[in-house]
């Protein structure tokens, strides 16, 4: 499971002329917040918990705003280059802090896809690469064969292809590679790993767009807080995702239902928020303790990610009345049946209510549901990943 992020954010900006000039690109705002806020969401969200952030133009300012900060349980580290490297210098500047694997972002463009579906493409030596059709001749374009990259092709050569999304998975080796000094990703790294068929990819047709151009930048002012506002598929846990063998607390117990993976990743791709919500009685009982819950649903994810797929939240409820242990002896709105933990996810998260849904077994998560404004589904069995196939909502899908 790969669970660094680095984000690229040392441009210089320059086609936006006075914006750029006190301000990094990705600190500027787009609906009222840095443009780079929306794509820390997006890593912290898919489960990367190590978040790079390779500066240059203006670098202080970014090291001032996010170094050391948390985000969504993400570490956010801010490395400043020396001086301008260009984007594959920068990267082998930062090589002492790079994980074996991990994924790399443009910070100046935000590419709606399912990020842990990319690693899955990544080559032992090489690297993946997102890509996306769009219309237009602003872009350079990719020759794709069966999912190889074979070359890369300036905008005024008229090539025929998808553009490079700005999202990568690579392996550190690429990395070690790369001579010190100025050097740059798009037009010497990358053609070379092509020529080696090193690259593999795959299109995602999520929303993107660059906010480097005025006109673009402009664009996502009201686009991008709309984008990011998702359905979101909230899951009950055991008896839905597991089976239920009463009061599961070791991933060695976890016996995954037939389409659990599948249905999370079903919901993954077509762009909903997938929350788990679950009472956890057999803490206030004295069964276990909270860190094994978060202990498992940590293992869970990692397991999801195997298949592409993850959760972006676990809630759960250590309360009962009736408990054994003092602090977790009492009733709590957070315990379904009771709305807590869905009405706590909608007030943290940009979750479009209207066209999100609940997936129960019992009758508490219904009502839990219901409680919160929230459609329910009950499940009773059968392939989940059939059965959420058929209510993800049109606009997601």
């Amino acid at each position: 499971m790969l669970k660094q992020a680095v984000f690229l954010v040392g441009g210089l900006g320059t086609r936006l002329k006075d914006r750029t000039s006190a301000t990094p690109k990705p600190l500027l705002e787009v609906g009222g917040r840095p443009f780079l806020d929306y794509l820390l969401d997006e890593a912290s969200r898919h489960g990367f918990t190590d978040l790079l952030l390779l500066a240059g133009h203006l670098g202080g300012q970014v090291a001032q705003a996010y170094d050391g900060r948390e985000w969504r349980g993400a570490r956010i580290k801010v490395l400043c280059e020396p001086e301008p490297l260009g984007t594959g210098g920068a990267l082998r500047f930062a090589l002492p802090e790079l994980a074996e694997k991990f994924l790399l972002a443009n910070g100046d463009s935000f590419f709606d896809i399912n990020l842990r579906a990319l690693p899955l493409l990544l080559p032992e030596d090489g690297m993946a690469m997102a890509l996306r059709k769009v219309a237009g001749d602003r872009y350079g374009r990719v020759r794709l064969e069966k999912g190889q990259v074979l070359s890369f092709h300036a905008p005024e050569e008229n090539v025929d292809g998808p553009i490079n999304g700005g999202v990568y998975a690579l392996s550190r080796s690429v990395v070690q590679a790369i001579a010190p000094g100025k050097v740059s990703l798009e037009g010497e790294v990358f053609p070379a790993l092509a020529a080696q068929r090193r690259i593999r990819a795959r299109e995602f047709a999520g929303y993107f767009i660059d906010i480097g151009v005025p006109a673009d930048f402009e664009r996502a002012q009201a686009e991008l807080p709309r984008r990011v506002r998702r359905p979101a598929v909230f899951f009950d846990r055991d008896g839905v995702l597991n089976r239920d063998i009463g009061y599961l607390h070791r991933p060695e117990e976890v016996e995954w239902l037939d389409g659990a993976k599948e249905a999370i990743r079903l919901c993954n791709d077509a762009g909903c928020f997938v929350f788990v919500v679950t009472n956890q009685a057999g803490v206030a009982r004295g069964y276990y303790r909270e860190d094994d819950v978060q202990s498992l649903h940590a293992w869970m994810n990692e397991e999801l990610a195997r298949h592409g797929a993850h959760v972006d939240g676990f809630e759960y409820c250590p309360h009962h009345p009736e408990g054994v242990e003092g602090p977790y002896r009492r009733g709590c709105r957070r315990r379904k049946p009771e709305s807590g933990m869905i009405l706590d996810l909608l007030a943290g998260w940009p979750v479009d209510q209207q066209a999100s849904f609940l997936v129960g077994n019992m009758q508490s998560d219904l009502d839990a549901a219901a409680g919160a404004g929230v459609a329910s589904h009950l499940y009773q069995g059968g392939n989940l990943a059939d059965f959420v196939a058929a209510r993800l909502p049109r606009q997601a899908s």
